[in-house]
C-alpha cells in the first residue's frame, strides 16, 4: 500500500468533467504492426516492472490521509488496450484529429489509470502506439521511463518472455488506511524536519536555507501576477486540440554552438517567437508580460528510487514576446532563466510541495476542487502557458522487433491556460506537441508550424555567426 505524494494527488484533485490531468505520447513505427493479442502478450510481459499498471487509487475514508495505491484484484489488460485505425490518407490530420479525440476522454478511475491504442493506418505503411497514463502516476521523466521499460533495446526481442504469475495484495481495510495515514504523517513531518538538527548545529546554515526559501517565494509571487489579456487565456472547454512539429535536435545543438545559452533556452526561444506570431496574427497586443509560462523543473534526484511518481517543481518564466528580433529573444530568454535559476524560485516551490505533505488531505482536496470551480467563472491570468521540456533516449528502441521512428508528445491544459506545449527528444529529433482547447484549434496549428521557422531564423542566425 503505496500513498500518493501530495503534488501526485494534487493532479487528481486538479482533475475534473472540464480539465484533464493525463499526459501521452505518440509512438510512430514502420512495417507491419502487431496484432493486439501480440501487443497485449508484450505489456503482460513487462508488467512486473510496472505495478501501478494494475493498481488503482483508493482514497482514505474521510479524507483523512492522501490517497493510496493497491492492486486491482479485477485487472483485466484488455480493457486498458485498445485498436482503430485512420481514415484515408492517413495522414497528418488525421493523426492529430484522432489525438484531440482521445485527450478529450477522461480515464476511469475505477480501474488502473493508463491505456495504450494500436493505431494503424498511417500513411507510408506506418502504424502507431498512443500512450496515455495520469499524471498522479508519472512526470515527464518518469513518463519516459515508462515507454523505456515498456519496449525493448533490440530489435531482436520479437518474442516477449512469458509474464511471471500475479496474485493481487488484498485490499486494506478501514482501519488499515487509517493507520497508514498517521503513520505516513510522522513520516513526512520526520522527513520534511531532518535537516534540523544540523541547523540547530550550524545556524548559520540554517539561516541561509531560510533566507534562500524566502527569496524564492518572494520571486515566485511577483512572477504571478497578472498577464495581459489574449487570446491565448481564458476558459476552456473539456475537447481538445492537438498539433505537432519536428525538428532535428543538431539545429538545435547548433544555435546553442553558434548563439549561446541552453539546449533549453534556444528550445525556449523558438517558443517564444512562435507565440509572438499567434498573438500578431490573432490581433493581441506583445507586451512583457504577456505570455508566462510555466517551466517544469526536475527534482528527482540520481538515486532516487524506480517507483514513478512526480518529482518536479516549476520556473515562471515571462516570454520576451514584445521583442521582434529572434536573436534579440534568444539573449533576452537565456538572461531571464539564468536570472530565476538563481531565484530560488525551484527551491521553493519544492519546498512548497513537501510542505504539503502535511497539510490536511481534505483541506487541500477542498481547496483545489473549490478552486478549479472558481476558475470556471473567472479563469487565472498569472499563467498563460506550461512549457515543458523532456529528454528521451538519444538511442533507437523497439516493440517486438519494429524500431520506434518518432515520439511525439502530449501535455495537459487547465482553466486559464488554453495552450500548452511539450517537447521531447528522442533519437537525434527534437518533437514538439501543442496541446490545446478545441475552440483555440487555429492557434495550435499556427504555434507548432511557426516552431519550425523560428529554429529556421535561430540555425540561419548561428550560420552567419560561423
Amino acid at each position: 500500500m503505496d500513498r500518493l505524494g501530495s503534488l501526485d494527488a494534487e493532479f487528481l484533485h486538479l482533475e475534473d468533467q472540464i480539465n484533464h490531468m493525463h499526459i501521452a505520447g505518440v509512438c510512430i513505427f514502420d512495417g507491419t504492426p502487431p496484432t493486439l493479442d501480440e501487443l497485449g502478450a508484450l505489456v503482460a510481459s513487462k508488467l512486473d516492472a510496472i505495478p501501478r499498471y494494475r493498481q488503482v487509487v483508493r482514497n482514505v475514508p474521510l479524507e483523512l490521509g492522501r490517497p493510496v495505491w493497491v492492486d486491482d484484484p479485477h485487472f483485466r489488460i484488455e480493457y486498458h488496450l485498445r485498436h482503430t485505425a485512420l481514415p484515408a490518407p492517413g495522414g497528418t490530420a488525421e493523426l492529430e484529429a484522432l489525438m484531440g479525440r482521445l485527450m478529450s476522454q477522461a480515464l476511469d478511475r475505477a480501474r488502473p489509470l493508463w491505456e495504450t491504442w494500436l493505431v494503424e493506418g498511417l500513411e507510408g505503411g506506418r502504424w502507431a502506439l498512443i500512450f496515455k497514463v495520469h499524471h498522479c502516476m508519472v512526470d515527464g521523466i518518469s513518463g519516459v521511463g515508462l515507454l523505456t521499460a515498456l519496449l525493448d533495446l533490440s530489435p531482436d526481442a520479437v518474442e516477449p518472455a512469458e509474464p511471471t504469475p500475479w496474485t493481487p495484495t488484498p485490499a486494506p481495510g478501514t482501519g488499515e488506511l487509517l493507520a497508514g495515514a498517521a503513520a505516513g504523517f510522522v513520516h513526512d513531518g520526520a522527513a520534511l524536519v531532518a535537516n534540523l538538527p544540523d541547523y540547530v548545529m550550524h545556524p548559520e546554515k540554517g539561516l541561509r536555507r531560510a533566507g534562500t526559501l524566502v527569496a524564492g517565494v518572494g520571486r515566485l509571487a511577483r512572477n504571478l501576477s497578472l498577464t495581459a489579456p489574449s487570446h491565448l487565456t481564458g476558459s476552456i472547454g473539456p475537447h481538445r486540440a492537438w498539433s505537432h512539429s519536428v525538428v532535428p535536435f543538431d539545429s538545435i545543438r547548433q544555435v546553442r554552438a553558434g548563439l549561446g545559452g541552453t539546449v533549453n533556452d534556444v528550445v525556449l526561444a523558438a517558443v517564444t517567437g512562435a507565440y509572438r506570431r499567434v498573438l500578431l496574427t490573432d490581433g493581441d497586443r506583445v507586451e512583457p508580460t504577456t505570455v508566462t509560462t510555466l517551466v517544469p523543473v526536475s527534482v528527482r534526484s540520481a538515486d532516487a528510487d524506480g517507483v514513478p511518481d512526480n518529482r518536479v517543481s516549476a520556473l515562471l518564466l515571462e516570454l520576451p514576446v514584445e521583442l521582434d528580433d529572434p536573436l534579440a529573444r534568444l539573449d533576452a530568454v537565456r538572461s531571464r532563466m539564468d536570472t530565476l535559476k538563481v531565484s530560488h524560485m525551484d527551491d521553493a516551490g519544492e519546498f512548497l510541495v513537501r510542505l504539503g505533505n502535511l497539510a490536511p488531505p481534505a483541506l487541500l482536496s477542498g481547496a483545489t476542487r473549490l478552486g478549479m470551480r472558481a476558475q470556471q467563472v473567472a479563469s487565472q491570468r498569472s499563467v498563460t502557458t506550461v512549457t515543458t521540456n523532456v529528454p528521451g533516449p538519444q538511442f533507437p528502441i523497439y516493440c517486438l522487433g519494429r524500431e520506434l521512428l518518432g515520439y511525439l508528445p502530449f501535455v495537459p491544459i487547465i482553466q486559464g491556460m488554453r495552450v500548452g506545449t511539450a517537447i521531447l527528444s528522442y533519437n537525434g529529433q527534437l518533437a514538439f506537441g501543442v496541446t490545446g482547447d478545441l475552440d483555440a484549434r487555429d492557434e495550435v496549428r499556427l504555434l507548432a508550424a511557426a516552431i519550425v521557422d523560428e529554429v529556421d531564423l535561430l540555425v540561419a542566425a548561428a550560420e552567419r555567426v560561423d
